[in-house]
């Protein structure tokens, strides 16, 4: 009766928590929700002056599809200042959200039955979308020991005549690491060698911490390039989630195809949202400065919290606002009768207990972790965190 694509598809775990423990505070239950995938601030307020700007001057009507020339002069301008990365206006798409961009790419390249090499643990809509396209999924398994890093060796022996793309995202969702120069190299030769595409997924660009220095593995050769699709946004640098603009950065025929897809599904994007983002990426940049800042003051006292929470182990974010905490010492457990056999009764009786909403790992590709998110203010960081130590100092 209905289409079995989207029959297939799974439902976000993300949004579904995340929904959970919204009703819950609707009801009036005092839940710490460290589950957001979204910036507590509120968008700059120099952003949404141009957008009340744009309402009064009329500008409300339909754009082109692949967005204002304006917007993608900006962007241009920003993928050279910042990416050192030249476009021309032919190779750039805007969209409603990075995530649609990504989902145009992956369903502008991917063929039925071509594999799409995703890094485990991964954003959970990657396999999904790929999966739409009637794409394989093929994951290559990460270690924690190794930061959950691509080993490019490992990444080579996954490639065969049907491996289509990589999928690459740095900073990443959900253990928020970072890839150094030298590390993109690596798996840039990789990608060149076997002739795949690469589609790096940079929305967590601004977000990065330890005076560490974003790079654009498009940008490391004239090769890399002609093979990589970079994408970003404004959702998480400028707190812009609900404004819904995305943009990518690629081969003119890649980008083609892909804004053919968004004449005949979006249209274009919101009129009023790409008015604001000209101003997002060409006016002042100190309250993104501001708000980097202060997610790195959460970051770190977060880790001084969980480095005291005995046999709850982390790697050290170095970009994004989550945090990957490692719950495999407390599986197998009980409270109250019930068994944590996994990231989804974890994160289950969690909410149940201790009125703390966290994302079961899972959703990410590992069940034996949750993700925790300090995209909230330190009053409530403090909270979540002493009623989880409460909450695994109960198990038995």
């Amino acid at each position: 009766m209905f289409s079995e694509r989207v029959r297939n598809i799974s439902p976000s775990l993300t949004l579904a928590i995340s929904a959970r423990a919204k009703a819950m505070r609707k009801q009036g239950l005092d839940v710490v929700s460290l589950s957001a995938g979204e910036p507590d601030f509120d968008t700059p307020a120099n952003i949404k002056e141009k957008a009340k700007q744009a309402l009064d001057k009329g500008f409300t009507k339909y754009t082109p599809s692949s967005g204002l020339v304006e917007l993608k002069e900006a962007i241009i301008k920003k993928f050279r200042e910042d990416n050192g990365l030249d476009y021309n206006l032919n190779q750039i798409l805007v969209s409603p959200g990075a995530k649609y961009v990504i989902f145009e790419v992956i369903f502008s390249l991917v063929n039925p039955g071509e594999e799409v090499i995703i890094p485990s643990p991964y954003w959970v809509s990657y396999p999904e979308m790929v999966r739409l396209a009637a794409g394989t999924p093929v994951f290559l398994e990460t270690k924690k020991e190794e930061n959950f890093k691509i080993n490019p060796q490992e990444l080579n022996k996954l490639i065969t005549s049907r491996t289509k793309l990589l999928i690459l995202n740095t900073p990443s969702n959900p253990a928020g690491i970072v890839y150094s120069r030298k590390e993109l190299e690596e798996i840039g030769k990789v990608v060149e060698e076997r002739g795949i595409f690469c589609l790096s997924d940079e929305i967590y660009e601004k977000i990065i911490f330890d005076n560490l220095t974003h790079i654009s593995i498009a940008s490391l050769s004239s090769k890399l390039k002609e093979r990589t699709i970079v994408v970003n946004g404004l959702s998480k640098a400028y707190s812009m989630t609900g404004w819904r603009i995305g943009y990518g950065g690629g081969p003119e025929g890649i980008i083609r195809l892909a804004s053919n897809l968004q004449s005949h599904t979006t249209s274009c994007p919101a009129s009023i949202s790409q008015y604001a983002g000209i101003e997002a990426l060409e006016g002042s940049q100190e309250e993104v400065k501001k708000m980097r800042e202060e997610f790195e003051e959460r970051r770190d006292y977060l880790l001084q919290r969980i480095s005291k929470i005995r046999g709850l182990p982390c790697i050290k974010p170095q970009g994004a606002f989550y945090c990957f905490l490692d719950i495999s010492n407390f599986l197998g457990k009980k409270i109250k009768g019930k068994i944590i056999k996994g990231s989804l009764e974890f994160a289950s009786t969690l909410l149940e207990e201790e009125k703390v909403a966290v994302i079961p790992g899972k959703a990410f590709g590992r069940d034996d972790f949750v993700r925790v998110s300090f995209a909230t203010s330190l009053e409530e960081l403090k909270k979540g965190l002493d009623r989880i130590e409460n909450f695994l100092n109960n198990l038995t």
